[in-house]
Order: C-alpha cells, then sequence, then structure tokens
C-alpha cells in the first residue's frame, strides 16, 4: 500500500507545486491521476520515487517512510517502485531482452550489469513477463525496431522484472492510436490485478481513464480537487479540475470528417482543448 501525508513540494523557484497531499492507494487498485498541465501530476511521481526531494510530508510504501531515506537505503527502496514511461525510456541499441533485464539492475553487483551476464532466475523471469506482454517472440529483436505499442510493452514487462510494489505511470498512452491505448491500459490493469500491485496512473485522456481505472484523483494548481469513481466526473467536477468550458457541448460535439465520433483519443483531444 501506498499512503501519502501532507506531501509538499516548493522548488527553489518558490513555485509551490503541490501542497498537504493526502492519499492512499491499496494493493491491486489502479488510479487514474488527471488535471490540466502545471497541476503537478508529474512532480507527485517523481516525489514518490524522489526524484524530486519532497519539502515536507511523509511517502509511505508499505511500513516503509520514504522520504527521509539515505542514498543506500533509498536505492534499495527504489527497487519496489517501477517505472513506465511516456516515452518508453529504452536503450534502441539493445535488444528487447537486454531492455527487460535493465529492470534488475538495482539488485545485481555492479560488474554484472556492466558485462550483462544476468543470473539464470533472471533470465528466465524475463522470458515469462516478455511472454505475459505478448512479446516472446521479439526477445533478439532491437528495442528501435519495435512499434510504439511493442515498445511500451516492453517498458511494461522491464517494470515488472523489479517485482516492484508499486507502479509509477506516467502517460503510458500519449503516443499510440486509439487500438493500441486501450490494449495498453487493459494489460496494465489486468496486471496490477494479478498481482495485486497498487499503481497510479498520469493520464490525459480522461475517457479512458474513465473506462478501465475504477478510481480518479484529479489535481489543480497542485491540491487535489477530486477523488472518487469515474462516474462522479460531472460536468461541475469537471470544471473544479480543468476550469470553465461547456462540457455537454464538447461531448456531443461531432467529428472531424474522417474521424470516429466515439474514439476515446478524439473525446481526449476535445478535453485537452478545453483546459
Amino acid at each position: 500500500m501506498l499512503k501519502l501525508e501532507q506531501l509538499t513540494k516548493v522548488y527553489k523557484t518558490g513555485d509551490k507545486a503541490l501542497t498537504n497531499i493526502n492519499l492512499s492507494v491499496e494493493a491491486g487498485q489502479v488510479v487514474g491521476l488527471i488535471g490540466p498541465s502545471g497541476a503537478g501530476k508529474s512532480s507527485l511521481l517523481r516525489c514518490i520515487n524522489r526524484l524530486v526531494e519532497p519539502s515536507s510530508g511523509k511517502i509511505w510504501l508499505g511500513d516503509q517512510e520514504m522520504a527521509g531515506l539515505g542514498k543506500s537505503a533509498l536505492r534499495r527502496q527504489r527497487r519496489r517502485i517501477g517505472m513506465i514511461f511516456q516515452e518508453y525510456a529504452l536503450v534502441e541499441r539493445l535488444t528487447v531482452m537486454e531492455n527487460v533485464l535493465s529492470g534488475r539492475l538495482g539488485y545485481v553487483p555492479f560488474w554484472r550489469s556492466l558485462t550483462r551476464r544476468y543470473p539464470a532466475d533472471d533470465i528466465e523471469n524475463a522470458y515469462r513477463f516478455l511472454d505475459r506482454v505478448g512479446l516472446a517472440d521479439h526477445a533478439d529483436k532491437r528495442a528501435d525496431a519495435l512499434s510504439g505499442g511493442q515498445r511500451q510493452r516492453v517498458g511494461i514487462a522491464r517494470a515488472l522484472a523489479q517485482e516492484p510494489d508499486l507502479l509509477l505511470i506516467d502517460e503510458p498512452t500519449a503516443s499510440l492510436d486509439p487500438k493500441t491505448s486501450r490494449q495498453i491500459m487493459r494489460l496494465i490493469i489486468e496486471l496490477c490485478n494479478e498481482r495485486g500491485l497498487p499503481a497510479i496512473i498520469n493520464i490525459h485522456d480522461v475517457p479512458l481513464a474513465q473506462a478501465f481505472v475504477t478510481r480518479i484523483i484529479g489535481l489543480n494548481q497542485g491540491q487535489v480537487v477530486f477523488d472518487g469513481a469515474p462516474s462522479e466526473l460531472s460536468d461541475d467536477v469537471l470544471t473544479r479540475i480543468y476550469g470553465e468550458e461547456d462540457w455537454a457541448a464538447l461531448r456531443g460535439k461531432p467529428g472531424r470528417e474522417g474521424e470516429d465520433p466515439e474514439s476515446p483519443a478524439l473525446d481526449a483531444n476535445r478535453l485537452e482543448s478545453a483546459q
């Protein structure tokens, strides 16, 4: 379980990115994190894994408080947090298998990582994760030979290789077409359910989030302004998160020629244009 208590982040410029964030994410729960650009979504994820140092507050992962850890202890605890990135963050000249095995770097001695000589169990598990994400036949391909959806699946397999207790996912579908976006979201939800993994997904595609997650947290100016079920995202709530807009008109607006009016990506573009 993840628990945040009074989490606040103020940058050296004086900009306050987060203000007194209090929330808990239970095992197996997948949370969609939404809000306008600059709302603090990325800062929240970065504070949780301490890529950014919180200004105050506490971050609990299970029974371990993360905010006060030194470098060595932080390195051990970061192994428990799997990250899935918008731009995949793969080493393109390496093979798919080598990229997945990089998820084990926090567990192996430096000489093993330098020579890429991983234990047999790690290699066996990597093949198992690749099979689970549908890429068992691509293990020896270079990462730069894959499609966007395949690269994201490699990123998911790499995160699983860490054997994490938490997944933090930053815009996993931003570069993908609507069909692939739904496949990736479905895969993430299935894996979290199978493994009892809590996850937070930073996502701009509000209709896509509504279709897959069971809980949505809305941020505005670094504060939680909504925390509830997707079905509770009324026009008033969307206004509280994003600002004034005729949300009903946007939902009913027909698509441009050649666009599917029921496309989740199209609906997301409408919401984005209103920010």
